[in-house]
């Protein structure tokens, strides 16, 4: 699975997801520091199969109706403490 980790979400999580047999690349590693939710998304539904990010307002800032991503059920979002 082609997974994309969104700014701020656990270093660790790419090792973690690579240890399991997943395919990761933060949107550090990728270029993308600083761009919007809407622009990470975008990328996000053509190029991977899901998105993490610890944003929790992700699901209400973007329109999600009818987007790829939306029938996989929404971005995984992760809380931290």
């Amino acid at each position: 699975m082609r997974v994309l980790i969104d700014e701020y979400a656990p270093r660790a999580l790419k090792g973690f997801l690579s240890k399991h047999g997943h395919e990761s690349l933060t949107v550090q590693e990728a270029g993308w520091s600083g761009k919007g939710n809407g622009e990470i998304l975008a990328v996000a539904e053509i190029e991977f199969d899901v998105l993490v990010t610890v944003d929790i307002n992700f699901r209400y800032q973007q329109n999600l109706a009818g987007r790829r991503i939306d029938h996989r059920g929404s971005p995984i979002i992760l809380q931290t403490s």
